[in-house]
């Protein structure tokens, strides 16, 4: 057997055997692609008129959750941006809930339990498959990794012999039969998709595993570590919280001075044994260029910062990741560039497929026709 018959007999089979996963997700990606603009012309509330007023404290957005739905253990205050709503994210009965706020007045806007959400229900059959997370993660990781294969495989067997075949590898003949014209698109739609699924795929699998987002760390370092910047701040302990929420606006009112931003802002009370972390991002609804802030839970005082400029370039790159899988890091561009790979890798399974059952009934149309004639 020859090296293009084992690789194309190795593409087959990981496409026939992680075809219907590779599709659930890549076709989810697309409807999650551009969820945070049909959110915005579809739920009012997720929009406030920008004043010249600071923002309200979290304490008090705290205290207004805590009445509107005491059952939800609160956690973390997210401010959205100037035109955006702040919220208090908190658990109850294990469903996570935003709580929404005026961030100028502490009006109240709106409260979402996640799991009804839709765009929430298509993250999670993105991720797990609607299967039990530590479950569905790897069911879909190892599809991830096949796929990456099968994007290898696939230029391979795309790659002509002869620099003068290039230009045919390279346009689907409509003319010729639907046959023809299904083989030409499955293989002349990967080739075109392979760097952006590629990339799209790497990144998602960082959601996985660990490792991916430790390549991603050492790689953007060139092989180097910086401890420092990974390692989580050690606190004193014994000292006692008398006022968590008088604790957190303290934080926050230093991480408005120290990392001011039009921005997003949170701060999230992760407990009396590990610092109170406060973020900034320069955009909203952007997940990059971050800085981070650590403050002692029971004082408030600043115990390390992290400013984005101060970061190493893999820690950067590593914080990329979300904005490179959703194409988001690259404006609305990158977000059409990202649906259009994704939906057409959702549609490789399917042609793959199509390509095998026409093989596979064209042979045994051939035998019939052989034991016929004898």
């Amino acid at each position: 057997m020859g090296f293009k018959k084992k690789i194309r007999f190795i593409h087959k089979w990981l496409g026939l055997t992680s075809g219907l996963i590779v599709f659930i997700v890549s076709i989810t990606g697309c409807i999650f692609c551009f969820h945070d603009e049909i959110k915005d012309m579809t739920r009012d509330w997720r929009t406030v008129p920008v004043e010249a007023k600071p923002y309200i404290a979290p304490s008090v957005l705290q205290k207004k959750a805590r009445e509107l739905y005491p059952d939800v253990v609160q956690s973390m205050v997210i401010y959205g941006g100037e035109a955006r709503p702040a919220f208090v994210y908190g658990v109850k009965d294990e469903d996570g809930y935003f709580i929404y706020f005026n961030p100028y007045s502490g009006k109240f806007l709106h409260a979402e339990n996640l799991e009804e959400d839709f765009f929430h229900i298509v993250e999670h059959i993105h991720l797990y498959l609607l299967l039990p997370p530590e479950i569905g993660k790897h069911i879909v990781g190892v599809a991830t990794i096949i796929f990456i294969f099968l994007l290898i495989t696939g230029i391979i067997q795309w790659w002509p012999k002869k620099r003068k075949h290039l230009k045919d590898r390279l346009l689907v003949k409509w003319s010729a039969k639907w046959r023809r014209v299904n083989y030409d698109w499955h293989n002349i739609s990967g080739f075109y998709i392979a760097l952006v699924a590629l990339v799209i795929a790497a990144t998602g699998l960082t959601f996985t595993y660990e490792w991916m987002g430790d390549a991603m760390y050492y790689g953007g370092n060139l092989g180097r570590d910086f401890p420092e910047e990974r390692a989580e701040p050690v606190i004193d302990t014994t000292l006692s919280q008398k006022d968590p929420h008088a604790v957190m606006d303290k934080a926050f009112g230093q991480t408005l001075k120290l990392a001011p931003t039009k921005g997003m802002y949170f701060i999230w009370d992760r407990g009396p044994k590990a610092t109170m972390l406060a973020g900034s991002y320069p955009n909203a609804l952007e997940y990059h260029h971050q800085s981070n802030l650590y403050f002692h839970p029971a004082t408030g005082v600043l115990v390390k910062q992290q400013m984005y400029g101060d970061k190493s370039p893999g820690m950067k790159l590593k914080e990329m990741n979300y904005g490179l899988h959703t194409g988001q890091y690259f404006g609305l561009t990158g977000k059409i560039i990202a649906f259009i790979a994704s939906l057409v890798a959702a549609a490789l399974p399917v042609t793959g497929f199509v390509i095998w059952w026409g093989r596979r009934n064209k042979k045994g149309g051939n035998q019939k026709t052989k034991k016929a004639v004898s």
